[in-house]
């Protein structure tokens, strides 16, 4: 067990307030336990400390615009756990799930969970383990912030997926590039209805940009894509 050490955090900023509502102590608390357990274990550079609120924690939050009521959800290499913790925290209705394989980064994330009261499972593994697969297949979405390209994350989100579920992979600047590189593989893999969404107007600049991609509701794979990506 690691010593639990508190750094100074920033505080949140007023959007933040705004977002977390109700919830916003417990996001504070998330954004101490970063600063200090969170850089002290490496899960997190020092140099991010001072940008915790804007480019991670609300970054991450804001995704739960593209997620219904009472989804379940799973963050796939959730590392200090981004996006899924602030999207618990955001949105308690949630059933959220996050799988990691690194023992020190699930350390952190049972740390997290237990400190910040969240009904959030922690899952050792990885996405692509048969016993991952068991616990938590056929889910509403799977998300990631950071982790692969959008071919082995297909590969890994799509056995969780239920038909018709949703990848929802948090991207950089060349999402829309990658996808276009990426379109006819994750056809074949059973992929439909691909877009690039941005995310958290009057929240976070820039708007977080995340690479949205069904699943097939056929068991035979997908079809061919028509629709056109929306920004």
């Amino acid at each position: 067990m690691f010593h639990v050490k508190h750094s100074a955090a920033p505080p949140p900023p007023l959007v933040a307030e705004r977002f977390f509502g109700g919830h916003i102590t417990a996001a504070q608390r998330y954004a101490e336990l970063l600063a200090g357990p969170g850089v002290e274990w490496g899960l997190l550079g020092p140099r991010e400390v001072d940008r915790l609120w804007e480019r991670h924690i609300l970054n991450s939050a804001v995704t739960v615009e593209l997620l219904a009521g009472h989804e379940s959800v799973v963050d796939i290499g959730s590392g200090a756990g981004l996006p899924g913790i602030p999207i618990a925290m955001a949105r308690p209705d949630l059933r959220v799930v996050l799988v990691e394989p690194m023992l020190r980064r699930t350390e952190f994330l049972h740390l997290a969970v237990r400190e910040l009261d969240l009904r959030v499972e922690v899952i050792r593994g990885r996405a692509d383990d048969t016993g991952v697969l068991s616990q938590v297949g056929g889910v509403d979405a799977v998300v990631s912030r950071a982790v692969a390209s959008l071919e082995k994350l297909a590969r890994w989100s799509f056995p969780l997926l239920r038909p018709g579920g949703r990848m929802l992979a948090l991207k950089g600047e060349r999402a829309e590039s990658e996808l276009d590189d990426s379109r006819r593989v994750l056809l074949k893999l059973g992929a439909e209805g691909m877009r690039v969404l941005r995310c958290g107007a009057g929240y976070v600049e820039p708007l977080t940009t995340v690479v949205v991609v069904e699943r097939s509701t056929r068991s035979g794979g997908g079809r061919r894509e028509h629709g056109s990506r929306r920004k």
